[in-house]
C-alpha cells in the first residue's frame, strides 16, 4: 500500500476518533510508512529534523505515543523500536518476526496462537491488556532462499 493511501486512512481514522492528526504526527507517520523495519525514536528524530529543525526528543516521543494509541504503530519491545502497523486495529494482538541480519520486521496475526496464549494466561488468573510476541531469526532473503 502506498504511503499516500496509508496517510489518507490514518487521517480518516483520526477524524472518526476525534483525534488531531497534526503535521508533526503526520510527518512521523510518513517516516514510519517509508521504512519496513523497526526504527528507534532518536533515528526518527534525526530524520524529522530534516524538515523540522527545532524538533526535540519530546516531540518524537509525543508523536510516537499518539500513533501507538491510535493503533498505527507497534513498539518492538526487545529493541525499543517502532514499526508501522498496516492493519490500524487498536490494540490487536500481533506476532512479530524480526530479522537479526537486515532488520526487516514482518507482522503476523495468528488467532490460534492468540487464543491459546490467552487461555493459558486466563487459567493462571492473568488478564492480558496488550499482547505482542516477538521472534528473532533470519528472513528468507538473508538466508538466500
Amino acid at each position: 500500500m502506498s504511503t499516500e493511501s496509508l496517510v489518507s486512512r490514518a487521517r480518516a481514522i483520526c477524524e472518526q476518533n476525534g483525534a488531531r492528526f497534526t503535521s508533526i504526527r503526520e510527518k512521523v507517520f510518513r517516516l514510519m510508512a517509508e521504512n519496513h523495519g523497526g526504527q528507534g525514536a532518536y533515528e526518527l528524530l534525526e530524520q524529522l529534523k530534516q524538515t523540522e529543525p527545532a524538533a526535540k526528543p519530546a516531540t518524537i516521543y509525543r508523536a510516537l505515543e499518539f500513533l501507538t494509541e491510535q493503533g498505527f504503530i507497534h513498539k518492538i519491545e526487545s529493541s525499543n523500536a517502532f514499526m508501522l502497523c498496516q492493519h490500524f486495529d487498536k490494540h490487536h494482538p500481533a506476532q512479530l518476526l524480526i530479522c537479526e541480519k537486515c532488520g526487516n520486521v514482518t507482522e503476523l496475526h495468528s488467532a490460534t496462537l492468540h487464543t491459546e496464549f490467552s487461555k493459558q494466561a486466563a487459567a493462571l488468573g492473568f488478564h492480558i491488556h496488550h499482547q505482542t510476541i516477538e521472534a528473532r531469526g533470519s528472513c528468507r532473503q538473508c538466508r538466500g532462499n
